[in-house]
């Protein structure tokens, strides 16, 4: 079986504006928090709110319409392996946000959208420069989940990417194409 099945614009949209966004993000993370640059922070925050409502869409998206048609025949291992990346790559932009809004609102910073607050921070009432934890435990769990599935997600994207040009160049298909609205 070979399939040129054409996939929707609104499934090549969704997937190259997250996936850019995501590694955006990634990105701006990695080099926020090793160089402690707090200024960034949110910007970062305020762009993963943002891309929330993207990835909640692309999720439905994906249940109402299903994954696209495999562009040829794959040994088994090929299928198991790519549909565990895409599983791996769907869950862990559902979560990345979750556990980035777990540790900043447990922290006490609140988060929200360039200066709307969605999830307030929590000031000291004797000193309102100061911001008190409304849940060590919470925002220690967010933080280290969201560290973690951030190396997680780049393992995914990284498989992922490897595995589209493997298509394109070993096998000759067209998986590629397709996802570039070909």
């Amino acid at each position: 079986m070979v399939t040129t099945k054409r996939l929707s614009k609104i499934t090549i949209v969704l997937h190259w504006f997250i996936a850019f966004s995501i590694i955006g993000l990634l990105a701006l993370g990695w080099y926020m928090t090793n160089f402690e640059l707090y200024q960034y922070y949110q910007i970062h925050k305020s762009l993963g709110v943002i891309l929330v409502a993207f990835v909640l869409i692309r999720v439905v998206w994906r249940i109402k319409k299903g994954w696209p048609e495999h562009a040829s025949n794959y040994p088994k291992h090929e299928v198991v392996l790519a549909s565990a990346t895409h599983w791996v790559l769907i869950v862990s932009t559902v979560l990345m946000p979750i556990f980035g809004m777990l540790y900043s609102g447990g922290s006490g910073h609140g988060f929200g959208i360039f200066g709307l607050e969605i999830f307030p921070s929590n000031h000291s009432l004797e000193d309102p420069s100061v911001v008190v934890p409304l849940s060590e435990f919470w925002s220690d769990f967010g933080h280290i989940a969201h560290e973690y599935n951030g190396y997680i997600l780049m393992a995914a994207i990284a498989l992922h990417v490897v595995g589209a040009f493997k298509h394109h160049i070993i096998d000759k298909d067209t998986t590629l194409s397709r996802m570039l609205g070909k």
